[in-house]
């Protein structure tokens, strides 16, 4: 039995490079190919990340007999062309957050990946670093009470561009599908499916949403979200219980670091949404607050490579953290949001 899996990289970007570098974290992979539909950037990558195989287009890395799992890098809009091709030829699919950009796409790949018993996960790396599952574990032991209230804002002003991905709706566009997106899946990884959902979105010329509010609605509480183009949020995400509040420090998508507050004054102090208050709190040692440290070599990708990596090897279908139940969830979530017309 194999102990490492095979991996093809399909894409060159910024992302796809960040997580070639993490392979040397990671304890049962390898990374032996890559492809892009520009050979010149496929060599350039693959001389990069130690001389591994380039091939100019994905069938061929698909094709390739000692190729395991392909990670899908490429366009948002290509995610479900590029990840079907690759589970058609049984291969493993990791496919970079959104899943795809439709709730039909996703489970049409839910639906390839079923037929062919194959594995296949979304790559929302937040939901595998070390930071969040101590929250996971926080939670689990009741620290902060019963949760009464949560709220996130991930935002970074995006001057327009009609042509860049982050606007093009042709490229899968909008900030809930680039920002959004992972306060969605973090909730569903904390809390589970919420019993309602509202929320309001605002749209650029280009028709994509520039940012947007949503509220989910669980058993007794609500996360209040945020995300958008439009501005430079705080980026935390916060967990206000009974007994304690927990701050998922800034960028909460990175989380390395929480603060936990029981006593007032600190939970005072980690309610704010003020970035100088918050720093203040930060710097300060009072009663009642704790802080906890999960930093992390490279970018922080290891830990989903390795996660995914062993449910393959264990010849699992899905990751217990990252069901495609979850993913189409927060697809779901996004188009219920989408469909109301936009705030003027």
């Amino acid at each position: 039995m194999r102990d490492r899996v095979r991996w093809g990289v399909a894409g060159t970007g910024t992302i796809a490079n960040n997580f070639a570098s993490d392979f040397r974290f990671a304890g049962n992979a390898t990374l032996a190919a890559v492809s892009s539909r520009s050979a010149e950037k496929a060599q350039a990558f693959a001389a990069r990340h130690g001389g591994i195989r380039s091939y100019h287009d994905i069938q061929a890395l698909a094709d390739a007999a000692d190729i395991d799992a392909i990670y899908i890098a490429s366009p948002n809009a290509m995610h479900r062309d590029h990840a079907g091709l690759a589970l058609a030829a049984g291969k493993a699919v990791l496919v970079e957050k959104p899943l795809t950009t439709s709730v039909t796409d996703a489970r049409a790949l839910e639906e390839a990946a079923a037929a062919g018993s194959t594995f296949a996960m979304e790559a929302l790396w937040t939901c595998f670093l070390p930071a969040i599952a101590n929250v996971r574990t926080l939670l689990r032991n009741q620290k902060l009470g019963t949760v009464r209230h949560v709220r996130a804002e991930l935002a970074y002003e995006k001057p327009f561009d009609p042509g860049s991905r982050f606007f093009d709706p042709a490229l899968g566009g909008g900030s809930l599908l680039d920002l959004g997106i992972y306060p969605i899946a973090l909730c569903l990884n904390l809390f589970g499916r919420p019993k309602s959902i509202d929320g309001t979105w605002r749209s650029a010329p280009t028709g994509v949403d520039v940012s947007a509010d949503i509220r989910l609605a669980y058993a007794g509480f609500d996360a209040e979200l945020s995300c958008g183009f439009d501005r430079d949020g705080h980026n935390r995400f916060v967990i206000e219980g009974d007994r304690g509040t927990l701050v998922v420090d800034a960028p909460f998508l990175k989380a390395s670091r929480l603060f936990g507050a029981t006593s007032a004054p600190a939970r005072k102090l980690l309610a704010s949404t003020g970035q100088t208050l918050f720093k203040v709190a930060r710097r300060l040692r009072l009663p009642g607050l704790d802080r906890f440290d999960h930093a992390f070599p490279g970018n922080g990708l290891q830990f989903e490579i390795e996660a995914a990596s062993a449910a393959i090897l264990e010849g699992r279908r899905e990751h217990a953290l990252m069901p495609l139940s979850h993913s189409i969830e927060a697809l779901e979530i996004i188009e219920t949001i989408r469909a109301k017309a936009p705030a003027s």
